[in-house]
């Protein structure tokens, strides 16, 4: 799953959100629901592109698998 993101941190700075400061799941949302050439609101407006399109789906699945660990046996 680490070799999945290319660039940390792409996503987080094409939307405008500060380090430390979680991107909310509607934005991620409504990224991926949007058309290409769509403007959302986000930390200000931004303008879909396919990459971050790509990024906002990719963000969404990896929350999904946030806090699950293995239990070791």
């Amino acid at each position: 799953m680490a070799s999945a993101v290319r660039k940390p941190g792409a996503l987080r700075s094409q939307l405008g959100v500060k380090p430390g400061q979680k991107i909310p799941a509607s934005v991620l949302q409504r990224l991926a629901e949007a058309g290409i050439g769509a403007k959302v609101k986000a930390d200000g407006t931004v303008a879909v592109t396919r990459q971050l399109k790509k990024r906002a789906v990719l963000a969404r699945t990896f929350r999904k698998y946030g806090g699950r660990r293995k239990k070791r046996s």
